[in-house]
């Protein structure tokens, strides 16, 4: 798997799964919120599915020189 979510993009999915996530435990939302566990887990892996069906890439390219 080549990473395709990178820099600001990565944080975002974290800090947005952390707070669902922590808002389902708490009761604050209903039991939907469980689903920031996806935007975390592609957040930390680097990785995400639909960018790679789609041709989509956050991460900044390497320029030889």
């Amino acid at each position: 798997m080549k990473q395709n979510v990178g820099g600001i993009d990565r944080i975002l999915r974290i800090v947005v799964g952390v707070a669902l996530i922590a808002a389902a435990a708490t009761g604050t939302v209903g039991a939907w919120g469980w689903i920031g566990i996806v935007p975390l887990a592609t957040g930390l892996i680097g990785w995400c599915p639909p960018y790679a069906i789609f041709g989509v890439n956050t991460c900044k390219t390497k320029t030889e020189g």
